[in-house]
């Protein structure tokens, strides 16, 4: 037992080692984009996570709100209260930079719990498609392809509002994030099923396939424990370009006034009421959460597109 204890920070640093001194890791250390642009992520989601910490004000607690406070121009004292915001005020007298921090959180949730239902929706019927084969993967891919079809932001729009018509009225700005993440993710399984089914096609007919079916393994533990850990290497690249993608269409829906209700706004949101007041001179309501939006879509997709290469083999 002793000798166990004493081996084990070696394994574990021996195990760091190799981790660090791999081809992935030595790739990120030489990629200069992948660095910035996962440090940029890594702030930015903290800053959300921790935005009740972070935040100077809580910009939708009506209680702390002071209206004289409304359209203070970024870094300069208010004409009337005296106060003093890095980003300013809009037009209810918030804090910009606290409503840019709580919109993130609304933001980055809905796109990732978006880009996790697509992809375990996308990866089952994907899987199914590509093992069973016959009639369901006629059905399946057949779905996939009207659906190509039509741009996702309409397929989302389009699930949005079906949702939340049969949605009773006292329930919709409780229930408006959870039809918002189900319809972004429904328009975007395609991509992720015709990619694993794909992979499927060509990993079920390898031998340790034909070794699980020999030993008496059905259908259903293959795909999970054989075939999927196999698959989700593309998987993977799909999902964080798809982020990228979900954060905008978000945004683009709550811009819209189709997205996340006034009482959880998230960065599009900000953006729609920044938009009414461009042209009058208060530019700081509209520039500081459309640069957000931008730096933390630019670096994800920027990130997606680094971890595409990396797990390339043909580029290594």
């Amino acid at each position: 037992m002793a000798e166990t204890s004493l081996n084990t920070p070696t394994s574990e640093r021996s195990r760091l080692r190799v981790s660090l001194d791999s081809d992935f890791a030595y790739q990120f250390r030489k990629s200069p984009v992948a660095i910035v642009s996962a440090v940029t992520v890594l702030i930015m989601v903290l800053c959300a996570v921790f935005a009740p910490l972070i935040a100077p004000y809580n910009p939708f607690d009506p209680a702390s709100l002071n209206l004289m406070n409304g359209f203070s121009k970024p870094m300069e004292p208010n004409a009337f209260t005296g106060d003093t915001f890095w980003l300013g005020t809009d037009d209810q007298g918030r804090d910009v930079f606290s409503t840019i921090l709580y919109g993130m959180r609304i933001s980055l949730f809905v796109g990732a719990a978006a880009v996790l239902f697509a992809m375990v929706l996308g990866i089952s019927l994907g899987l199914i498609a590509g093992y069973v084969g016959g009639w369901v993967e006629t059905i399946i891919m057949r779905v996939a392809d009207v659906q190509l079809t039509f741009p996702a932001i309409l397929v989302a729009m389009l699930i949005f509002g079906v949702a939340k018509g049969i949605t009773p009225v006292e329930y919709r700005d409780q229930m408006a994030i959870w039809v918002l993440i189900i319809a972004i993710g429904l328009s975007d399984w395609v991509q992720f099923a015709r990619v694993v089914r794909g992979a499927t096609l060509v990993e079920k007919n390898k031998e340790y396939v034909q070794a699980a079916r020999l030993i008496g393994r059905g259908p259903g533990a293959i795909m999970i424990k054989h075939i999927l850990p196999n698959v989700l290497s593309p998987v993977l690249v799909i999902a964080t370009i798809s982020l990228a993608l979900a954060i905008i269409a978000e945004a683009t829906l709550s811009f819209l006034g189709v997205g996340a209700p006034p009482t959880q706004p998230s960065l599009g949101t900000l953006i729609r009421i920044g938009q009414g007041f461009l042209f009058s001179g208060e530019w700081w309501i509209l520039l500081f959460p459309a640069v957000t939006l931008l730096a933390l879509a630019l670096s994800v997709n920027l990130l997606g597109d680094w971890l595409r290469d990396a797990l390339n083999p043909r580029l290594r």
